[in-house]
C-alpha cells in the first residue's frame, strides 16, 4: 500500500532539513575560506529516489522551508534560506550516492561537512532526533577518511590508481582498534540489562543488545533522514511487519518494542542466510541486496561479497562484530544460533 501524502512528508521533510542545514553549514565553510567550496553542481539524485513520487524537488524543498518557519528559530530559517534548490538537489544526491555507494573512501567527503552540522542540529529539538542518528554515523566518516588518507596518490602526470574497498580483514582491525579506544555509551548502563531479556525471549543471542550502539548510540529517539527511528533504527515497513505501530504514536521510539522487532527480524534473516555476518548486513542494506550478491557471484559467506555491499554496510559489519567483541568478549562467528 502505498503512503499516504502526509506520511510522506513527513519522512521526505526530515532529510531535506537536515540536506539543507548540511548545504548552510557547507557554505558558511567555504566562506570563511575552506577547501569544501562547492565548485560545478553535481550530478541530480539517482532517478530512483523521486521515481515512485509526484512531486517535484521544488515541490519539497518549498514543503521543508514552510515547516522549518513553524518550528526553527530565526538563524536556522536564515541559514536555511540561503540554500537554493540545486544545492540542496545536489547534497541530497552526494548522501543517497555516498552512503549507499559503493567505495567506502568516497563517504570520506561527507566528513567536514557532518562536523559543520552536526552542533546545529544538536541545539534545536526538532533537529535532535537526527543529530542522534547523525552522531551515530560519525565513526564511519572518521574510519573513511582514515582509509582515504592511506590511499596512494598519483604521481603528476600520471593516471589515478583505481578505486579499491579495503578489505574485510583491514575493516576489522581497524575497527577494533576504533572500538577499543571507546568507553560505553552512557545510556547502555540503563537499557543493556533491560533488551537482554527481549533479545533472549526471541531465543536469539543477548550480546545483539549492542546493535544498538551502532545504531543509534542507544537513544531511543534516534531517526535518520530516510525515517529510520528508535534504538534499532527500525524503517516503518519493517516495524509494522512485526505488529508496531507508526500512528499516531509511534512505538518505534519504545525501546523494548523496537527491541523485539528487531530481534524477530534478526531471526527472520538468520533463519535466510545462516550466518551472523550475512544477517547483519542484511539488516543493514537489505535481504535482497545480499540475496543478489550471493547469487550473482555464486558466494556463500560475507567475506565473498564483502567489498560489493554498499559502502556503509561494508563498514557496518566490522563495528558491530568489534562493539561485540569489546563489550562482550564475544566473537559474532562465534555466536549460536537463534533456538
Amino acid at each position: 500500500m502505498l503512503e499516504s501524502r502526509e506520511a510522506w512528508f513527513s519522512k521526505r521533510a526530515a532529510l531535506l532539513l537536515c540536506v539543507a542545514l548540511c548545504g548552510a553549514a557547507h557554505n558558511v565553510f567555504s566562506q570563511a575560506g575552506g577547501t569544501n567550496s562547492p565548485g560545478k553542481p553535481r550530478p541530480a539524485p539517482p532517478a530512483q529516489v523521486l521515481a515512485e513520487e509526484t512531486l517535484s524537488l521544488d515541490e519539497l524543498a518549498g514543503h521543508i522551508q514552510d515547516w522549518a518557519t513553524e518550528n526553527l528559530d530565526e538563524n536556522l530559517l536564515q541559514a536555511l534560506g540561503e540554500v537554493d534548490t540545486a544545492k540542496v538537489e545536489s547534497l541530497f544526491g552526494d548522501l543517497e550516492r555516498q552512503l549507499r555507494g559503493d567505495y567506502v573512501i568516497d563517504l570520506a567527503q561527507l566528513r567536514q561537512t557532518a562536523q559543520a552540522v552536526l552542533p546545529l542540529l544538536r541545539k534545536h529539538p526538532e533537529t535532535a532526533p537526527v543529530a542522534s542518528w547523525l552522531a551515530a554515523e560519525m565513526d564511519y566518516l572518521d574510519v573513511a577518511e582514515d582509509f582515504r588518507a592511506k590511499t596512494p596518490v598519483a604521481k603528476p602526470g600520471t593516471p589515478a590508481p583505481p578505486k579499491a574497498n579495503p578489505t574485510p580483514k583491514e575493516q576489522r582491525e581497524v575497527w577494533i582498534k576504533r572500538v577499543s579506544e571507546q568507553p560505553w555509551p552512557p545510556a547502555a548502563k540503563s537499557y543493556v540489562p533491560i533488551l537482554k531479556p527481549v533479545f533472549a525471549a526471541q531465543k536469539l543471542p543477548r550480546e545483539l543488545v549492542w546493535i544498538a550502539e551502532v545504531e543509534s548510540a542507544f537513544d531511543p529517539s534516534a531517526r535518520s533522514p530516510v525515517g529510520a527511528t528508535g534504538l534499532f533504527q527500525l524503517m516503518p515497513d519493517t516495524a509494522r511487519q512485526y505488529g508496531l505501530r507508526i500512528n499516531p504514536f509511534d512505538q518505534r521510539k519504545n525501546p523494548q518494542k523496537n527491541a523485539q522487532a528487531a530481534a524477530k527480524h534478526l531471526d527472520y534473516l538468520y533463519r535466510k542466510f545462516k550466518d551472523w555476518r550475512l544477517t547483519l548486513a542484511a539488516f543493514n542494506a537489505g535481504e535482497g541486496t545480499v540475496g543478489r550478491l550471493l547469487q550473482k557471484h555464486r558466494a556463500k559467506t560475507y567475506d565473498e561479497i564483502a567489498t560489493r555491499l554498499p559502502a556503509e554496510t561494508q563498514m557496518y559489519v566490522p563495528r558491530i562484530e568489534a562493539v561485540l567483541l569489546k563489550r562482550e568478549g564475544a566473537r559474532l562467528a562465534s555466536l549460536p544460533s537463534p533456538g
